[in-house]
Formats: structure tokens, sequence, C-alpha cells
């Protein structure tokens, strides 16, 4: 509201002398000038005060301060809105896609998937600036951890930085376990480690229809964590690599397995499996004597077969997101996501002890769910080459993946924000 000054006579009248009959325009000037004044100050301090400066970044947890409502913002608590541009890149941007996320290139008929944005509800999730991203990485470094889901968004954020600058491959193996790429004008190394299950596992039988693993729940794997101990990030993921037929071990010995159907062996559930895997992965990190870098936890996303499961028939059919009101993460895939997140919380709350070490969640289940059209299904190969089981768990790139690095950017402003207040 404005401010209205005083209208009383007692404005005027302290100095009778200097207000005779005859001066009375010059006090209506007098009063109109006081007036505009207070307004313009008034209008200044209002429209340059936080409340009209839109979305800042602020270091709570995974929120943005969206001051013009004067709340915390959480980025990953929305729904997906109509955005008729589409993405930042195509298919045809220099940079890398893995032919089973190229949905369009492979034919896929519908773009619609590719018109959609995530919109928290208190605020709005900027779009994706390669510059601002880079200039937060000069001489900085940042490694994917994880699996072909980890791949995924790696390949999104090249993407991304492709619209921007090129990058330097390091190491050209494309099937390697370590790849590396360096952005020289800006000193920055982006790095991906492929791990299936983030501890030590190795194939139990070959040759058979879908391969039996041994998983070594209490030994991490070496070749990740020997390579990180100077990265900066690291954002963590596995997931769909736990949903197969595995052999738990501990301490060398074979203590159960999952969907094994042998006798004398103790069945033992996914969720033990994946509670064990993570802590062992975390523990390692809080070991690590010279590690000083912030881990992100990427949650887990959840495939959409309809129909039946990925090897009876099921299919991801689907082109536009589903609505919000109708979301319903089956309760399987909730108590995966409860089960990280809850590893990483009590990591969260040792790594405070430990040099300070800061563990950061990258919430993207519940939005992932809304998107059954971002699928690559039977558009991640040529029509030629006769693959029946469409791929309903990966993204197709471009897509809703993208949101993942939008939302991770805005995480690394927070963490900006919070070495240095200014």
């Amino acid at each position: 509201m404005m401010m209205k000054p005083n209208s009383s006579s007692s404005i005027i009248t302290p100095f009778p002398s200097l207000c005779p009959e005859n001066s009375k325009p010059l006090i209506f000037l007098v009063l109109s000038s006081l007036l505009l004044s207070t307004t313009v100050f008034y209008f200044y301090n209002f429209s340059s005060s936080p409340w009209q400066r839109g979305i800042r970044i602020n270091n709570v947890g995974n929120s943005i301060s969206n001051t013009s409502l004067k709340t915390q913002c959480n980025l990953f608590s929305g729904d997906w809105i109509p955005y008729p541009k589409g993405p930042f890149y195509t298919n045809a941007t220099v940079c890398e896609i893995d032919d089973r996320q190229n949905c369009m290139k492979f034919g896929r008929p519908d773009t619609d998937f590719l018109k959609w944005r995530w919109k928290p509800d208190d605020c709005d999730l900027p779009l994706f600036d390669g510059t601002e991203f880079l200039q937060l990485m000069r001489g900085k470094s940042l490694a994917f951890v994880g699996d072909s889901l980890s791949r995924n968004q790696l390949q999104s954020l090249l993407c991304l930085l492709a619209t921007v600058v090129d990058s330097v491959q390091v190491s050209h193996a494309p099937f390697s376990k370590a790849r590396m790429w360096f952005y020289a004008e800006y000193n920055f190394t982006l790095a991906f480690y492929w791990s299936f299950h983030l501890v030590r596992s190795e194939d139990a039988e070959v040759n058979v229809n879908l391969t039996r693993m041994n998983v070594y729940l209490d030994e991490v794997d070496e070749s990740w964590v020997t390579q990180v101990e100077n990265f900066d990030f690291l954002i963590i993921s596995s997931g769909q690599w736990f949903l197969r037929p595995l052999m738990y071990y501990e301490k060398g010995k074979l203590i159960g397995c999952y969907l094994c159907k042998k006798e004398n062996i103790t069945d033992l559930d996914v969720f033990y499996g994946y509670k064990m895997a993570f802590r062992t992965s975390f523990r390692a990190l809080l070991n690590l004597k010279k590690f000083k870098g912030i881990t992100f936890l990427r949650t887990f996303t959840p495939s959409h077969y309809e129909n039946g499961y990925w090897n009876e028939g099921g299919t991801c059919n689907r082109t536009r997101p589903t609505p919000k009101h109708e979301m319903k993460l089956s309760d399987y895939f909730s108590e995966l996501h409860s089960t990280q997140v809850a590893e990483l919380r009590a990591a969260e709350m040792e790594g405070k002890k430990i040099r300070g070490l800061k563990f950061r969640l990258l919430e993207v289940t519940k939005m992932m769910t809304l998107r059954p059209d971002g699928h690559p299904s039977h558009y991640g190969h040529p029509a030629s080459a006769n693959i029946r089981t469409p791929d309903c768990a990966h993204w197709c790139l471009p897509g809703p993946v993208d949101t993942w690095n939008e939302a991770l950017l805005q995480m690394l402003k927070m963490e900006a924000k919070s070495r240095d207040p200014r």
C-alpha cells in the first residue's frame, strides 16, 4: 500500500509566517513535491527489495528460495507443464548419445514427449545454462559413478554443454569402465566410472538366459573408488542391475540369494542387497583420507512396463506424462527409493563428523514416475535389428533426463553460495 501523507493543517501551520493567504499555490507545490518524493522513495525501496528480485539460490537442502513468495521451494516437488519450445539440443548435435537412447534417429514418430518442462510447486526451475555450469566448474572435476542410467545422465550433460563449447575426450575406449572428458577453456574434468552394483560383482554363470551374478556386498568396486579421491563432485546411482538373480556374499562367503531358485540357500530380498551396496559405497568414501568432495545420490527411477513384465510382453507406448493426481509409485519401487535415501542420510550424518564431508540428494524418483512417455521403447535400435523387447527403463536423449542436469546445476549453485555467501 502507498503511504499517504497526513492532510491535517498541522503539516502547514508550524510556520505561520511562511504561509500568508496569498501563498496557497506555493503551499500546494511544496505538498505535491513532498508527496512525489515519498512515493518515489517508497517505490524504489520496494522494487529493489529482495521481494521483487525473483528467484535466488538458497543453501537449504534441495530447495531454492522464491523470494517473491517468501517461501522455500523444493525443486523436486512439482509437475510437468507444456513447453512448446522443445529441447536444448537434438540428436544432430555434435555430442555423445548412445544409439539405444537415440529415439529420433531410429524413427520415433511423436515429438510431444520433448515439449514438457518440470515446474516445481512454488518456483520455476531455470533453464540449463551451459556457460554458467562451466563457470561454476572452472578448475574442478565431476564424476558419474554407476550403471547405464548414470551414463544416460552423463550423455545428457555432454550434449547440454556441447551447445556452449567442445570437450576433448581423454579416454577413447567406448566400453571401458572409465572414460573422461576435458574442457580446456575451463580446466574442467568430467568422468564416468562404470559399476553395475557399486560393489564388486561378477558373472556367476554364463550362457544362460538371464545371467546370475555374484555380488560382494561388503567389498566396494575398486575400479571406481580408487579413482575418485581427488574429485570435487560425485554423482552416484545404481538400480536396475539389482533386480536380476543375485548371489549375495559377505566376508567371502555366500549368505543368501535373490531370485536364484536354488535349494539350501537363504532367500534374501532385493532391498537387503540394495541397502548393503550403498552402505558399503558410502563408507568407502568416508574412509578415503584425501576425499573432500560433495557426493550426490541420484535416486532410483522406475521403469514403466505395462501389460506385463519386460520379458512377458510389457510395453511403454504412452506419448504424454501421467497427470500428477494419477501418479502411484508402487510399494516395490517406493521401498527401493527409501532404502537408498536412508543410507544417504546415515552417510550425511557420519560425514559431518569426518572432515565435514557432504552428501546430497538429487531426488528425481517422483518426477520421473510421471514420465512413461520418455523411454526409448522400440526406438533404440534399427527396425531391422528385430529386437522385440522394448526399453522402458532408460530415457530418450534429448528427453526428460535433461531435467536431472537442470536440477543439478541449481544444487551446485547452492553449494557455491554456501561457500561464498556474498
